[in-house]
């Protein structure tokens, strides 16, 4: 048994799942799960959103430690979905570490849905939420350009490695800056509804599901962790909208 080995395709097992938008407590079970398919009962896990630590003991009592540092997330089912899979084929199986290797590359190289349909993704929740949230027809078609206006501006400053924090304010404000714009050009557009139902794009809904699954399973650092996360990107989305509504009623007086 390579011990090293073995300790590297848990920790990369975990950083697979992780990095791409799982629970806490599903990653440190599955990193669990790999350990016992080997036949090591005393392996230890520690994982936050942006850090892992994983250690076992060999027989001869040597403390092998592998530390995975998470410096950014995404929101990928798909991978999740696939690595979920790789870790019950792992302990079904038990394939060779080389094989495992291989696996987590493939994964992790998976293409990424494409642009355009991200785009018309992000413009179709826009409209849809605009309209449940009592906006016309007219306001579901506004929100459907503000809604296409996240992803380009989001893509956009993410290329340029831009801090997070700032490109949910940005992403916010340039839609919300939209529909006040048609606002201005329609008195009779809703531009409260079409605002809302763009910037549902943004709500970070899988974080605030997976904080409080992770505080019910006992992970209590990792979903406090979540949770302010969660409000930070609730500040961010509040002060891009509220900068947005700002500057166009003093320029419009909207």
């Amino acid at each position: 048994m390579n011990y090293d080995q073995l300790v590297n395709a848990s920790a990369d097992a975990g950083y697979l799942l992780i990095a791409n938008g799982a629970e806490i407590s599903r990653a440190e079970e599955s990193m669990r799960r790999i350990f016992h398919a080997y036949g090591m009962e005393q392996g230890e896990v520690f994982a936050i959103p942006t850090f892992i630590s994983v250690s076992l003991s060999t027989p001869d009592g040597r403390p092998i430690t592998a530390i995975r540092r998470i410096p950014s997330r995404q929101v990928n089912m798909d991978r999740v979905d696939r690595a979920n899979d790789l870790c019950r084929r792992i302990c079904r199986t038990r394939p060779d570490f080389n094989t495992i290797r291989r696996e987590i590359r493939r994964i992790e190289s998976l293409p990424a849905v494409p642009f355009a349909l991200q785009v018309a993704a992000f413009a179709a929740v826009a409209s849809a939420f605009t309209l449940f949230y009592g906006g016309n027809a007219a306001d579901a078609w506004v929100a459907f350009f503000c809604g296409a206006s996240i992803r380009p501006v989001w893509c956009l400053l993410d290329h340029f490695h831009v801090n997070q924090f700032f490109i949910y304010i940005a992403a916010s404000f340039v839609p919300a800056v939209i529909a006040l714009v048609f606002a201005d050009w329609n008195a009779y557009l809703n531009y409260d509804k079409i605002i809302i139902g763009a910037l549902m794009n943004l709500v970070p809904g899988i974080a605030i599901t997976d904080f409080m699954r992770d505080i019910i399973a006992g992970d209590m650092i990792a979903g406090i962790l979540r949770f302010t996360e969660s409000l930070l990107v609730a500040a961010a989305i509040a002060i891009g909208a509220g900068v947005a509504l700002t500057a166009t009623r003093t320029l419009f007086g909207v």
